[in-house]
C-alpha cells in the first residue's frame, strides 16, 4: 500500500517513513526541503534498505499540488507532516505561519476529495489545549484560545478538517502530540533543524558539542517545581510508531468514527532544568546555559493523559528521559563526526 508523508525528510517525518518501510509500506515523501535536507533519504535508505520516493515541490502550489495527486491517485493514505513549527517565530512572522500552514492543508484535502484518497492523519499539537485548565490533559479537554498563530493554525486545521470530514468520504486522524525529542538508534536520523534550532534538546546538544556558545533556558518564575516551564516529552520513535498504528487502523477499517482524536504523551511532565540536568548526567558534561525572560507565546505547563491513546490504540510511549536525551546526543556527535568526552 503507498502512503503519503509530506515533510517526510525532517524530524518525525523521516522517522515515520522508516517505521512505515519496516512494517512493509510504500512511501512517497513530499517536502519543499525549508528546514531539511534531501540527503535525509539516503539515511533512511541505510536504515530500511528501501528507498522512498522524494518529490520536492511545496504544497501551497495548488496546481503541483494537484499535479502531484493526478500522479499518484493510487495512495491509499496521506501522513501530513509539512508545516512551520517554531512558537517563537509565529509570534514574529504570522502571516508566514498562516499561509503555509494552512493553504498547503486545503491544497491536499480538495486534491484527497478529487481523487477518492480516503485516509488522512493529521499531525496536530498539544497547543491547540493552550493552557490547560486541569492537568494531565485528556481529549475531552476544552479548547483554549491559541497562545502563539503556530497554535492557532494548528487548531484552525483541525476545525477544516473536521467540516471537510462531515461533507466527503474522507476519514481522518488527529494526533496531538506533546514534544518529540530524540533520535533513531542507529544515529543515522535525527532533529536537524536548519539556523538557530527553536527547540530545547537541539539547542542543548548544538551547545554541547560547541556550536552554540549558550542555551537560554526562557523563564524561571512559572509555577512548576523548579520555576522552569514543563513538558510532556516523547521519544520520536514512539512517536513514529504511533503514526503506523493510524494508518495501520484506516486501512483496516478499525476507526470507530470519521474523525478520531488520540494525544500521544508519556504522561509525564519534565521541566527545561530536569532536560538539561537529564542531558549533563548521561553526557558526563556540564552544559553553559543561562536564565533568561519569558518568551512570548510559551505556556506554562502541560502533559497529557494517554489513558485513551494507550488503550484504544494498543500504543504506548516506551523510552524515558534519558534515553532520550541520550540518543539525540549520540545523533549530534555522529553527524558532526565528533565525539565529545566528559573532562
Amino acid at each position: 500500500m503507498k502512503i503519503l508523508v509530506t515533510g517526510g525528510t525532517g524530524f518525525i517525518g523521516s522517522h515515520t517513513v522508516v517505521e512505515l518501510q519496516n512494517r512493509g509500506y510504500q512511501v512517497v515523501i513530499v517536502d519543499n526541503l525549508s528546514n531539511s535536507d534531501a540527503k535525509i533519504v539516503d539515511s533512511i535508505e541505510k536504515i530500511t534498505g528501501t528507498r522512498p520516493t522524494l518529490e520536492v515541490f511545496d504544497l501551497v502550489d495548488r496546481d503541483k499540488t494537484a499535479d502531484f495527486f493526478k500522479r499518484h491517485n493510487d495512495l491509499k493514505g496521506i501522513i501530513h507532516f509539512a508545516a512551520f513549527k517554531a512558537v517563537g517565530e509565529s509570534v514574529q512572522f504570522p502571516l508566514k505561519y498562516y499561509r503555509n500552514n494552512l493553504d498547503s492543508l486545503v491544497n491536499i484535502l480538495e486534491a484527497m476529495k478529487e481523487n477518492n484518497i480516503p485516509n488522512f492523519v493529521f499531525s496536530s499539537s498539544c497547543t491547540v489545549y493552550g493552557q490547560p485548565e486541569e492537568l494531565p490533559v485528556s481529549e475531552n479537554a476544552p479548547i483554549q484560545k491559541a497562545e502563539s498563530p503556530y497554535g492557532n493554525t494548528k487548531q484552525i486545521s483541525e476545525e477544516i478538517i473536521t467540516d471537510t470530514v462531515k461533507v466527503t468520504d474522507i476519514h481522518a486522524i488527529a494526533l496531538r502530540y506533546f514534544n518529540p525529542i530524540g533520535a533513531h538508534e542507529s544515529a543515522l536520523i535525527g532533529e536537524l533543524p536548519i539556523g538557530v534550532p527553536n527547540n530545547l534538546v537541539p539547542f542543548i546538544t548544538q551547545t554541547a558539542i560547541g556550536l552554540r556558545q549558550q542555551l537560554s533556558v526562557f523563564g524561571e518564575d512559572y509555577h512548576t517545581h523548579d520555576g522552569t516551564a514543563v513538558r510532556d516529552y516523547i521519544h520520536v520513535v514512539d512517536l513514529a510508531k504511533a503514526h503506523v498504528v493510524a494508518i495501520d487502523r484506516m486501512v483496516n477499517h478499525k476507526m470507530k468514527k470519521p474523525l478520531e482524536i488520540f494525544n500521544l504523551g508519556t504522561g509525564i511532565g519534565y521541566s527545561v532544568l530536569d532536560v538539561i540536568n537529564a542531558f549533563e548526567k548521561v553526557s558526563g558534561l556540564k552544559l553553559n546555559y543561562k536564565i533568561v525572560a519569558r518568551r512570548e507565546g510559551d505556556i506554562e505547563k502541560v502533559w497529557a493523559n494517554p489513558d485513551f491513546s494507550n488503550r484504544e490504540l494498543g500504543w504506548k510511549a516506551e523510552r524515558n528521559l534519558e534515553e532520550m536525551v541520550n540518543s539525540a546526543w549520540k545523533w549530534e556527535q555522529t553527524f558532526r563526526g565528533k565525539t565529545i568526552k566528559p573532562e
